[in-house]
């Protein structure tokens, strides 16, 4: 009984490194889609929305 514990709690423990690991993965995506749909917008657009090229890095990352 005690190795299946224990064999449950490591499994346990990669499971939730994985799943960080995609989380992370899929905030840098986001990021990304996020940073490449505003730098293709001229500046007369993100003028529009009230931004300018200097905030996109920064609207990223939220």
């Amino acid at each position: 009984m005690t190795t299946y514990t224990n064999t449950r709690a490591a499994s346990g423990l990669h499971t939730g490194f994985f799943s960080s690991l995609v989380s992370i993965v899929a905030a840098w995506n986001d990021a990304r889609v996020t940073r490449n749909a505003l730098s293709r917008l001229s500046d007369r657009e993100l003028d529009d929305i009230g931004l300018c090229r200097g905030d996109i890095e920064d609207i990223a990352r939220r």
